[in-house]
């Protein structure tokens, strides 16, 4: 765990009442994102928390709050969903889906450039997400790669309609331009205005950059990356990568124009163009296997142009000509022809296609390569005949998987659907089951810290934890016992141990001090133990030094927990004593003999005689009971 994780003081609170933060993910420019436990639906989720500094602009709150409203009228497999808004004193959250996998931007930090199967089925789920937007009146505003999710589990979902805005409405940002510069449509660096079309530009520099490998505008300073946008054409993708089908050129051409009005009407249109190429190029989306959760995005601080930036009102934007040059020209001649005589084209398409395609697609195009087979949760001898049957040569590859049963296939690499030449090399990463861990002692810790400990190596910790009265402080723990995934014996870590990812803890923890009721009533000592959850039975002994009706003290076993019964010790007060016989002792004699057993002796005699009578009596009589302090006469026989 980092530094800055272990410092972050939302790690380990409890949100309102019901989201326990569990560890940091993200941060951005207005808001940090954590994956946090939802306590009252038992589920995992995303909570998202604006910056501290932001928290008291209104216009900042309510974009904030705007992004929930958003998103939640939203229903697409490809749109995060958001579950919940809400404030927690002076911060301002949001609750969405948690999906453990990586960002686009990570993907092309990994890869730089992707392949045309890649691009074309991560572009066909973000132009769906993007379409139900647009459909439901919902401006995006910060399409990026940072904002396109890919999940372990295939799903591609696009997120963050922070700066969202409804397409009727104003979208002027009045002093401040909000948005990625590098993805900053021309008309908002012009005239700071955005519609549909603007998601639309962002998408095309998108496609260039996962087409190509990199952004088209470059610059030392934000402001000269918005003068490209403003001033020059996006090139051709094929121009740095002589690979890109000329369709895909065209798609980024088509999306990127500086004239909104040149640009399909929103991701619908471009939805339906690039699914038209799919089925010209034979090529169409298939499941993306991302790996391994864990990379994630670090806030290093440095500008990279791929941060939401805040451009200061004062901006002057440049002076755009109307002058087109020529090739942009032929362009837009094309599509405003395109409906004249397309079938004629199609048909010498066609015809030229099956004339001199045949032997391309077979001998050299992707007709020659094979797609890497699905072989997730076969043995490794499975899957090298799985791939064996694609000409492909299966090698082995290890690590640790706490969902998947050792020796059994994790994944590819290259991954499932990747086209390779024949006779490549797959290699088949087979399950190592789940990770073990050293853990330190747990007992002396608080039930809140031994549960992240454990929590942030996988291993859950019981919701219930047993409680007993000790002298340590309440939700302290005492003991510790770890199961193994699957079940099996419980291991005591109270002291320590090791134990794997995905087991179960349990934990017993102090309940506190049985509360000290000695010398109360017995009706009050009943209702202070009662609200511990505490029940007692009732003793009686003599007490020289409580008074009677009154509790001496509690008296129980050990390992006492809420729910047991325990006795309460009442003082019946001293215990009688027996009136010694004094009689025929001398008056001086008996009286001290009654000092001594505890009563206060008197007679009628003056002291200077109580050495020559004699002890005819006493009163009360001896043999008989009394409480210490009593005053005994004593009768002589003078």
């Amino acid at each position: 765990m980092s530094t800055s994780q272990q410092t972050d003081p939302l790690i380990g609170r409890l949100v309102d009442g019901r989201y326990r933060v569990r560890a940091r993910i993200a941060r951005g420019g207005m808001a940090t994102v954590y994956v946090a436990t939802d306590l009252r639906l038992e589920r995992r989720v995303a909570l998202k928390v604006m910056h501290s500094h932001l928290s008291d602009d209104t216009v900042f709150q309510g974009r904030f709050i705007q992004e929930a409203r958003a998103a939640a009228r939203l229903a697409d497999p490809h749109v995060v969903n958001v579950f919940d808004q809400g404030q927690d004193g002076e911060m301002a959250y949001l609750v969405m889906e948690y999906l453990p996998g990586i960002t686009l931007r990570d993907l092309l930090r990994e890869q730089r450039r992707l392949s045309i199967p890649q691009t074309i089925t991560i572009m066909d789920a973000v132009l769906s997400g993007l379409a139900a937007a647009h459909r439901a009146g919902i401006v995006h505003r910060d399409v990026k790669p940072e904002n396109v999710l890919l999940a372990e589990d295939g799903r591609i979902k696009i997120g963050d309609f922070g700066l969202a805005r409804a397409t009727s409405a104003n979208t002027a940002t009045g002093q401040m331009l909000l948005g990625t510069i590098a993805y900053l449509a021309p008309e908002l660096v012009t005239r700071g205005t955005a519609d549909a079309r603007s998601d639309i530009y962002a998408l095309g520099i998108m496609l260039y950059e996962m087409l190509v490998g990199e952004q088209p505008y470059k610059g030392e300073q934000p402001m000269q990356i918005a003068y490209q946008h403003a001033t020059d054409s996006v090139p051709r993708p094929s121009a740095k990568n002589p690979g890109v089908p000329e369709q895909l050129d065209e798609l980024v051409m088509w999306a990127t124009e500086r004239e909104p009005d040149e640009r399909p009407s929103d991701a619908r249109a471009m939805l339906d163009r690039l699914r038209e190429i799919e089925k010209e190029l034979g090529v169409f989306p298939h499941v993306v296997r991302t790996p391994a959760p864990g990379l994630v995005a670090v806030d290093d601080g440095v500008d990279s142009g791929e941060v939401t930036k805040i451009m200061p009102g004062t901006f002057t934007a440049p002076i755009v000509t109307d002058d087109v040059d020529n090739a942009t020209l032929l362009r837009r001649r094309a599509r405003r022809n395109a409906g004249k005589g397309w079938w004629l084209l199609l048909l010498v398409v066609v015809l030229a296609g099956l004339a001199g395609g045949a032997g391309w697609w077979f001998g050299t195009g992707p007709g020659s390569l094979v797609a890497v087979p699905d072989v997730a949760g076969q043995s490794f001898d499975e899957a090298s005949g799985t791939l064996a049957a694609q000409s492909l040569v299966a090698v082995p590859g290890e690590d640790y998987s706490r969902d998947v049963a050792a020796g059994l296939a994790i994944r590819t690499e290259p991954g499932t659907g990747e086209r390779l030449d024949k006779d490549s090399q797959v290699t088949v990463v087979i399950s190592l089951g789940p990770a073990s861990h050293d853990i330190g002692a747990l007992a002396g810790l608080s039930l809140d810290d031994a549960t992240r400990i454990l929590d942030e190596l996988y291993i859950t910790a019981s919701d219930d934890p047993s409680r007993v009265f000790t002298d340590a402080p309440a939700d302290q723990v005492v003991s510790a016992s770890i199961t193994p995934p699957g079940g099996g014996d419980a291991v005591d870590c109270t002291q320590g141990c090791t134990a794997l990812e995905g087991s179960t803890a349990s934990f017993e923890v102090s309940a506190g001090a049985i509360p000290d009721v000695a010398g109360r009533s017995v009706a009050d000592a009943t209702s202070i133990l009662a609200d511990v959850k505490l029940s007692v039975t009732t003793s009686e002994e003599y007490s020289d030094d409580v008074d009677s009706g009154r509790v001496v003290r509690v008296d129980h076993g050990d390992g006492v927990r809420p729910g047991d019964t325990v006795t309460l010790v009442v003082s019946k007060g001293p215990e009688p004593i027996e009136v010694p016989d004094v009689s025929g002792q001398t008056v001086a004699v008996a009286m001290q003999t009654l000092r001594e057993a505890g009563f206060e002796p008197g007679t009628a005699l003056p002291e200077i005689v109580w050495g020559i009578f004699t002890v005819a009596s006493t009163s009360p009589a001896a043999g008989t009971s009394q409480l210490p302090g009593t005053k005994i006469t004593v009768r002589s026989t003078g």
